[in-house]
């Protein structure tokens, strides 16, 4: 049993620094980044800018909840750097900061090799699915970047593609709820989901002869995301779609 579990923990080990090894921008994970500035003055003053968006997630459970993403913009050295409180961080949410980072760099046309971009999310390890928080990372990276304001009323939920448009994602009514309850009206989708397929149990009991066989079947339903969740929803292709309901002066 010990050499299973050795075994195990190496091969994790191996495949997380293979992970890394293998991408073009190293993420480094961090504990207590010293050069943290607040107030911030925008890239051409002494501190850096900052942003923070809030990021709705499935927990364990099949729940809707909602976490804080914060990215920040600092002089350094090219570097990502990632804070997720000393829990485990899995590769999909390295792949999305990677691509996030280089679609916002695209945006922005800011060069980001003397500046370091350190991205804090304040989660539990089972809640945050890295690849469909790519689109909100995207944003808040952009935001950090121009040193623009974001308007707390607006939540998404998509992955990020390299050239900048939004993937699929599950759960979107979890999600959607997840986006009200903490007081969001506007909530983002990908192209095709503002509406999403639900499954019922419906028993179904037939007689044969003299005995009766019933069968539990999954009924299909076709669910309207802003009904069901009481959340104004629409649907956008592209990251620079997303912005214009994001971005606002600070």
């Amino acid at each position: 049993m010990k050499t299973r579990i050795l075994a195990l923990i190496i091969g994790l080990a191996v495949g997380a620094y293979l992970g890394g090894f293998l991408s073009s921008q190293t993420i480094y994970i961090y504990e207590n980044y010293p050069y943290i500035y607040k107030p911030y003055e925008g890239l051409e003053g002494s501190n850096v800018s900052y942003a923070s968006v809030m990021v709705p997630a499935v927990d364990q459970n099949g729940r809707g909840v909602a976490t804080i993403l914060d990215v920040q913009v600092v002089r350094g050295y090219g570097r990502t750097l990632t804070n997720i409180d000393k829990l485990l961080f899995w590769t999909d949410t390295q792949n999305s900061i990677r691509t996030a980072r280089f679609v916002a760099e695209n945006i922005t046309r800011v060069n980001l090799s003397n500046y370091d971009l350190i991205y804090t999310i304040k989660a539990n390890a089972t809640v945050i699915e890295g690849a469909s928080a790519g689109a909100s990372l995207t944003v808040a990276t952009v935001a950090a970047l121009e040193d623009s304001g974001i308007n707390t009323s607006v939540m998404m939920t998509g992955t990020i593609n390299h050239d900048g448009t939004i993937g699929p994602v599950s759960e979107i009514l979890a999600k959607a709820t997840a986006a009200k309850s903490v007081g969001a009206n506007l909530f983002i989708v990908p192209l095709t989901q503002s509406t999403q397929i639900t499954y019922e149990s419906e028993k179904y009991c037939e007689q044969i002869g003299w005995s009766q066989i019933c069968t539990i079947e999954q009924i299909p339903k076709r669910v309207d995301i802003s009904e069901q969740a009481g959340i104004y929803v629409i649907e956008v292709q592209t990251i620079e779609e997303a912005l214009e309901y994001f971005l606002v002066e600070k």
